[in-house]
C-alpha cells in the first residue's frame, strides 16, 4: 500500500479526531500527532481547516492564528473558520474585518458563511455604518439572494437599532424560514416594539411557518414583559398542539410568563413537569410566589430547593426569598435567612444587601440596615436610595436627608426614586432650605419632569408654607397625577384654606382621575379647619358613594368637624356607627375635648370612660377630665384627678422644637441643659428679656 494512501487514511481519522477535541490540551496533542505522523506535503488545506476550527472550539485563538499564519496553502474555508471565530467576541471583532481584508489580499473570493460571520460581528459591535458597508459587498459580491445572509443582514440591522433597514430587507427575502421570521421577531422584541414583534410572530402563524423552540421562548418571554396572560396562553396551548418538544429554556420562559403575570397555580403545573429543574426555574418560582403575596410558599420552595444535591441557592435566589418575608417579623423567617446568606458567603452581594436592608426597615430594626449597608463595600444606587427610603419610612427624615447627601458625595447618579424620599424628608421635618437644594438637584439631573419626584415637590413646598411654588410647579405638569394633586390638596388643608382645596377637588374630578381615600382625608381636614359642616357631610356622603371605606383619620375629620361647630351628640353618633369606637381612642379624645370646651359633663365623662377603657393611664384624658370637672365646678372630683395623676406619676412630654442653621439641625425640649451652646442660648435669652423689659418700661 503507498506510502500517500496511508497518511491519507491516517489524515481522515484524525479530522474525525479533531471534531471531538473539547479541550486544549487534546487540542496540541492531537496537532503534534498531526505533525509528527504526517509529512508537510500532504497536510491538505482541509486538514488544517479543521485544526484551525478545533483550536477556536478550544478558546485558544492565538493557536489557531498561529497556525494558520503558518499554513502553505490557504482557502476561503480557512478565511472563514478565523473570521467565525474571531465573530464571536465584541473584543476580537474587528479582528475579522482585518482577516477580510486580508482575503481580499490574496485574491481569495468570499461565500455566503464568510458574510454571516462578518455581519454577527457588526451585531456584537452595534455598528450600523460598518453593517451598512458590508451590505454593500453582499450586493456586490451576488449574495443577496441567499437567505442565511439576508437573515443575518436582519439580525445585524436590528441589533443596531435600524428597525426599518430591518424590515426591508426581511421584506426582499423570498422564502422565508423559520429563521429568518425569529430573526425579525426578536429584533422588533429587543428594541421594545413589543406589540409589533407579536403581531409579527402572528404573521408567520398564517404564512404556515411551523415556530421553534426559540420562536416560542421569545414569544413567551414577550407575553411575560406585556403581562399578556391570555396571549401566553394561546401560545401555551400552540405549543401543545404543535408536538414541539419543551426544552428546559421554553419551560423556563412558560415560568416566568405565568409568574409575571401573577398565574402562580400554572406556574407550578408546569414546574411539575420539568424533569431536572436548574435553578432559574427555582428562582422564577420563588420570585412568582414572593411577588404574587405568596410568601409561604415562596419559603417553601426555597426550603425544597435546599434539599437537592445538584443546584444551589445563589444571591438571586436569597433576594427573592427574603423579598417574601416582608409580612412576617424579622426573627421568623430574615434573620434566619440572614444567617444563610452569610453561611453562603452572600453577605458582600449589593443585590442581597438591598433586601436585607428593606426587610429590616420593614421591621422597624434601623440599625441592623445601617449594619449591612456598612458591610457592602461596593454600594450601588439601589442600595443607598433603600437606606433613604426606609429612613423615610420610618419618620426619620434627618438621617434620610444625611444619606441622600452621602449618596452625592460617593459619585453616584441620584435616580427620580432617590429625589422622591429625599424630599418626603424635607416636607416631615419642614425644611425649606433642604428642600430647596435638593430640587437644584432634580433640574440638574432632569428628574424634575418625572411624576413622582413632581409629586414629592408639591408635597414638600406645600407643607414648608411656599404654596405659590406648589402651584407653580402643578402647573409645569402636563397631566399630574393623583399623587400631585393629593399633594397641593394636603397643603391647602394643612394650611386652612378650605376653599382652594375644593376646587383642587373639582379639578381632579375634571380630569377624570379616581379620589383615593388620602384626598378625602384632605378635604375632610380643611373642611373641620374651617367649620365648613354642609360641605364635610356632602364630601362624606360622595366618599361612601365611591365605594371608599372610611378610615380611622377619616372618622376623626368628621368627629373634629362636628365638634367644633358644637354638633356633640351627633359627633358621639358619629363615634357609634363607626367600626373603630372600641378601638380607637383618638374619636373619644376629641369628643372629651370639644365637651371641655363646651362644658358638656355628663357627655364629656361618657367620652372618658370610653377612652380609659381603651388604654386606663392616658395622660392627656386625665388632665382634660380634670379640666372638664373644674369647668363644671366640680372641685371634690378635680382634687380626686389630681391626686389619680400624681398616683400615675404622670407628666407631660416635654414640648420639642428644632431650627435649621447652615445644614445643621439644632433641637430643643422644654427644660434641656444638654444642648452643647446651652451657654450662649441661655445668654441670649437673658438679652432679648431684658430688651423687652426696657421696651415695656419706655411705653409707660
Amino acid at each position: 500500500m503507498p506510502p500517500s494512501y496511508e497518511a491519507s487514511s491516517l489524515a481522515s481519522l484524525l479530522v474525525q479526531k479533531c471534531t471531538a477535541a473539547t479541550t486544549l490540551r487534546k487540542a496540541r496533542r492531537l496537532h503534534a500527532l498531526i505533525l509528527t505522523s504526517i509529512p508537510a506535503a500532504l497536510q491538505s488545506p482541509f486538514l488544517n481547516n479543521n485544526l484551525l476550527t478545533m483550536y477556536a472550539r478550544c478558546g485558544s485563538l492565538g493557536d489557531s492564528r498561529l497556525l494558520f499564519d503558518k499554513m502553505p496553502h490557504r482557502n476561503t474555508v480557512s478565511f472563514n473558520a478565523l473570521i467565525s471565530a474571531y465573530s464571536q467576541s465584541s473584543r476580537l471583532a474587528l479582528s475579522s474585518f482585518e482577516m477580510f481584508s486580508q482575503l481580499d489580499t490574496e485574491g481569495l473570493r468570499p461565500n455566503g458563511s464568510t458574510f454571516t460571520s462578518l455581519l454577527h460581528a457588526c451585531s456584537l459591535l452595534e455598528d450600523c455604518m460598518l453593517g451598512s458597508t458590508l451590505h454593500a459587498q453582499v450586493i456586490k459580491f451576488g449574495f443577496l439572494g441567499d437567505t442565511r445572509v439576508q437573515t443575518s443582514l436582519v439580525g445585524m440591522y436590528s441589533n443596531c437599532g435600524d428597525l426599518e433597514s430591518a424590515k426591508e430587507v426581511f421584506g426582499s427575502i423570498i422564502d422565508k424560514d423559520a429563521m429568518a421570521w425569529n430573526s425579525i421577531i426578536i429584533g422588533y422584541i429587543k428594541n421594545d416594539k413589543i406589540a409589533s414583534g407579536l403581531h409579527l410572530y402572528g404573521c408567520m402563524m398564517r404564512c404556515g411557518k411551523i415556530p421553534t423552540q426559540f420562536t416560542y421562548s421569545m414569544v413567551i418571554n414577550a407575553c411575560s414583559r406585556q403581562k399578556d396572560h391570555a396571549l401566553g396562553q394561546v401560545v401555551h396551548a400552540q405549543v401543545m398542539i404543535s408536538g414541539t418538544p419543551t426544552d428546559l429554556p421554553l419551560q423556563n420562559s412558560l415560568l416566568d410568563m405565568y409568574c409575571s403575570c401573577g398565574d402562580t397555580n400554572a406556574a407550578f403545573e408546569v414546574f411539575t413537569r420539568i424533569d431536572n429543574p436548574d435553578l432559574v426555574s427555582w428562582n422564577s418560582m420563588i420570585t412568582g410566589c414572593s411577588e404574587s403575596g405568596h410568601g409561604e410558599d415562596a419559603m417553601e420552595m426555597f426550603v425544597k430547593l435546599q434539599q437537592m444535591t445538584y443546584v444551589k441557592p445563589d444571591e438571586y435566589t436569597f433576594a427573592a426569598t427574603i423579598s417574601a418575608t416582608g409580612a412576617s417579623l424579622a426573627s421568623d423567617y430574615g434573620k434566619p435567612l440572614h444567617a444563610q446568606v452569610i453561611k453562603f458567603g452572600y453577605e458582600t452581594s449589593v443585590y442581597v444587601g438591598s433586601t436585607l436592608v428593606s426587610m429590616y426597615f420593614n421591621n422597624g430594626e434601623s440599625d441592623s440596615s445601617q449594619k449591612v449597608f456598612s458591610s457592602i463595600a461596593d454600594k450601588d444606587v439601589i442600595l443607598w436610595t433603600g437606606m433613604i427610603a426606609g429612613h423615610c419610612r420610618m419618620v426619620d427624615g434627618e438621617n434620610a436627608i444625611k444619606f441622600f447627601h452621602g449618596m452625592s458625595k460617593q459619585g453616584h447618579s441620584v435616580d427620580s426614586f432617590a429625589l422622591s424620599s429625599a424630599l418626603s424628608a424635607c416636607a416631615d421635618l419642614v425644611t425649606l432650605k433642604q428642600g430647596e437644594v435638593i430640587h437644584c438637584q432634580a433640574v440638574k439631573t432632569g428628574c424634575d419632569l418625572e411624576m413622582c419626584v413632581c409629586g414629592s415637590l408639591i408635597d414638600m413646598y406645600a407643607k414648608t408654607g411656599n404654596l405659590q411654588a406648589a402651584e407653580s410647579i402643578i402647573s409645569k405638569v402636563g397631566f399630574p397625577d393623583l399623587k400631585c394633586w393629593n399633594a397641593l390638596l394636603g397643603g391647602y388643608s394643612h394650611h386652612g384654606k378650605a376653599e382652594e382645596a375644593l376646587k383642587v377637588f373639582g379639578e381632579i374630578l375634571k380630569q377624570n382621575l379616581k379620589p383615593d381615600q388620602v384626598t378625602f382625608v384632605s378635604l375632610l381636614a380643611a373642611c373641620s379647619h374651617c367649620g365648613l359642616v354642609d360641605e364635610g357631610k356632602l364630601l362624606w356622603d360622595i366618599m361612601i358613594k365611591n365605594g371608599l371605606r372610611p378610615m380611622p383619620r377619616h372618622y376623626s375629620c368628621m368627629v373634629s368637624l362636628l365638634c367644633r361647630a358644637g354638633m356633640l351628640e351627633e359627633a358621639e353618633e358619629m363615634i357609634l356607627v363607626s367600626p373603630f369606637s372600641g378601638n380607637y381612642s383618638d374619636l373619644w379624645r376629641t369628643l372629651l375635648s370639644a365637651c371641655v370646651a363646651n362644658k358638656d359633663l355628663g357627655l364629656g365623662v361618657h367620652a372618658a370612660e370610653q377612652v380609659l377603657s381603651i388604654d386606663p393611664d392616658d395622660r392627656s384624658t386625665h388632665i382634660l377630665l380634670t379640666n372638664l370637672y373644674a369647668a363644671a365646678g366640680k372641685w371634690d372630683n378635680v382634687t380626686k384627678m389630681r391626686r389619680k395623676i400624681r398616683e400615675l406619676m404622670l407628666e407631660k412630654d416635654p414640648g420639642l422644637s428644632w431650627v435649621e442653621i447652615t445644614n445643621d439641625f439644632h433641637l430643643f425640649s422644654s427644660g434641656d441643659q444638654l444642648h452643647p451652646e446651652i451657654g450662649k442660648i441661655q445668654g441670649e435669652l437673658h438679652r432679648l428679656q431684658g430688651n423687652m423689659i426696657r421696651l415695656e418700661t419706655d411705653e409707660v
